[in-house]
């Protein structure tokens, strides 16, 4: 967690110790869902705290015009609070144009963490 946002390290630069006797830990991350780059510094001493990070697959049922998602799992529960993704750029379109209108049976996998919720990949299944 860096800033209050759940984040991926990309990379840990770790300095000397100083005068005050603590080494300090840059951080390098990019948050999991808008993909954009934080950073960190915090003495190698203190601890941090990391985010619980679930992924889930769900089935495309109905995507609205204003992108809105009706989602299904396995067991038949359904979802609908989840939108169309915005990151990376025209990703939200190619899951639509995928989907079809309902033609192609569409696989998400749905991100959770910290209250946030978004659809980072998708999968096409073949409808035999």
């Amino acid at each position: 967690m860096i800033k209050g946002r759940p984040c991926k390290v990309v990379n840990i630069a770790v300095s000397k110790t100083g005068k005050h006797g603590h080494a300090k830990c840059n951080f390098t991350a990019t948050d999991i869902f808008t993909g954009k780059k934080l950073e960190d510094m915090v003495p190698s001493s203190h601890g941090t705290t990391v985010p619980i990070v679930n992924k889930s697959d769900w089935e495309i049922i109905d995507i609205s015009e204003d992108g809105e998602l009706t989602l299904m799992d396995e067991a038949g529960n359904q979802k609908v609070d989840v939108n169309l993704p915005t990151f990376p750029e025209g990703f939200g379109d190619e899951i639509r144009a995928a989907w079809n209108d309902g033609e192609n049976t569409i696989i998400v996998s749905v991100q959770t963490a910290v209250g946030e919720e978004a659809v980072i990949a998708y999968k096409k299944e073949n409808n035999n």
